[in-house]
């Protein structure tokens, strides 16, 4: 007797996928920005093309989520709609350390993805990635998680962690699409692909831009702390790690102070090797990165080097970190 099921044309893979991709199709965008040339002699000012990727609205008034790399040092924010409205958009905030900006648009019938949980992502669970890669709009590609708690260094430098590996297929203009899981709930921001590589694609995760968004919102920015000097990691000397019973063999050599500097105001040199701040260990420069918050700004916390062959604790007032 023949399966009846035999006659679907859609495998339980399948079916997932296209569940999932009609359920966020709908909030996902086509982005598009522009920068405006200097005024000519002649002629009216115009916007050249400047780049293009993908956003999904999260809330029905018309926010939008995106990677900060896409709408950055933007003039001009065009937004399509999945039905093929056009509307300009305005750039609510955005936060190049963890690649992530919000974008306002203004119209009615508006429908918001459903923000998952990304802590609940396993290595070779289904993954959906919806986007407009070369312009072609609304997109859909399918893969599995490859990996997660992965780190990935943002444009600025500063490295983001708790990354999502996936090897859904991503192109430029994927950026700032959703990563969705079989329910249609978005679980990530599709933020970065290695270029060359095969299957190696990277998403912000969801419970990151929970924590941006409000601040984004409420001051167009996330604000962190600064304590103004160069540095690089540094192995130490395995006898002055036995000597000071140090908890790593490494640390962050200090290779250039602001003279007005929180550093330099407290007291630290050039040549100094940071091992602990706030009573944290510091043995690489992303740890440093990662205990510069905004709870730091303006609260004096105590910072112990390795100076030639002494330990020093010193105390810090971290600053609020300029924005560039």
């Amino acid at each position: 007797m023949a399966d009846p099921s035999s006659n679907d044309p859609l495998d339980a893979y399948s079916r997932a996928v296209v569940r999932a991709a009609e359920e966020v199709g709908p909030s996902v965008v086509k982005i598009e920005v522009s920068a405006r040339e200097p005024r000519r002699r002649e002629g009216p000012r115009r916007a050249e093309p400047q780049g293009s990727g993908s956003g999904f609205l999260f809330a029905p008034d018309g926010l939008i989520l995106t990677n900060s790399h896409v709408v950055d040092r933007a003039k001009l924010i065009d937004v399509t709609l999945p039905d093929g409205r056009a509307l300009g958009g305005d750039l609510i905030g955005d936060d190049p350390e963890t690649d992530l900006a919000i974008v306002r648009i203004t119209a009615p019938d508006l429908v918001a993805a459903r923000l998952g949980d990304a802590r609940t992502l396993r290595p070779g669970q289904l993954v959906v990635a919806v986007g407009n890669p070369y312009g072609l709009q609304h997109s859909v590609t399918a893969g599995v998680v490859s990996a997660v708690g992965r780190s990935l260094r943002a444009r600025s430098g500063r490295l983001m962690d708790n990354i999502i590996q996936t090897d859904a297929a991503l192109n430029p203009g994927n950026s700032g699409g959703p990563l969705v899981i079989h329910s249609g709930e978005v679980v990530g921001v599709n933020t970065a692909i290695i270029l060359g590589g095969q299957g190696l694609a990277f998403a912000v995760p969801i419970n990151t831009a929970r924590l941006v968004i409000p601040a984004l919102l409420k001051e167009g920015r996330v604000r962190r702390s600064y304590i103004g000097l160069g540095a690089q990691d540094v192995t130490l000397l395995r006898r002055i790690v036995r000597f000071h019973g140090l908890a790593a063999e490494s640390g962050v050599l200090v290779v250039s102070l602001e003279p007005t500097g929180p550093a330099g105001l407290a007291g630290l040199r050039e040549g100094d090797i940071i091992v602990e701040f706030s009573g944290q260990q510091v043995s690489t420069t992303d740890d440093l990165h990662r205990l510069l918050t905004e709870e730091r700004i303006g609260s004096e916390s105590p910072i112990t080097v390795v100076r030639g062959t002494e330990k020093v604790t010193l105390r810090i007032v971290p600053r609020e970190s300029p924005r560039h």
